[in-house]
């Protein structure tokens, strides 16, 4: 009787654990800078030597100079669905199209960097 009270009490804690378990660390999403590497790199083939490397200081360093959410998100989805800077109008909001020349100002020396000596950024 003992031992059934002892192993009941066993797999309880055993499923409570494992259901602890899956709300402390949640199913794991993709890294998004990963992600955007895995879809920037195939637009960067035969451009230059290591695309990964251009993909993830683009992401690392041109689009980081980018403050505004909406801008950001729109020039990465520029770089994976092209290969270089992009933003389309219908990407962001009409109140921010103003600001698409101000921020190719601000990523011009950061993306140079990026596409010509990746490593040094």
């Amino acid at each position: 009787m003992n031992f059934r009270i002892c192993a009941a009490a066993f797999v309880s804690l055993l499923t409570i654990s494992a259901a602890e378990a899956q709300v402390r660390a949640p199913s794991r999403l993709p890294d998004p800078r990963t992600e955007f590497v895995r879809q920037c790199a195939p637009r960067m083939l035969g451009r230059w030597e290591h695309p990964e490397e251009v993909c993830g200081c683009l992401h690392d360093h041109a689009a980081a100079a980018v403050e505004d959410r909406d801008l950001r998100e729109a020039l990465l989805r520029g770089i994976s669905e092209t290969g270089v800077p992009t933003i389309e109008t219908d990407w962001v909001p009409a109140s921010k199209q103003s600001e698409i020349g101000p921020t190719f100002t601000k990523i011009a020396k950061p993306t140079l960097q990026c596409m010509f000596d990746p490593a040094k950024s």
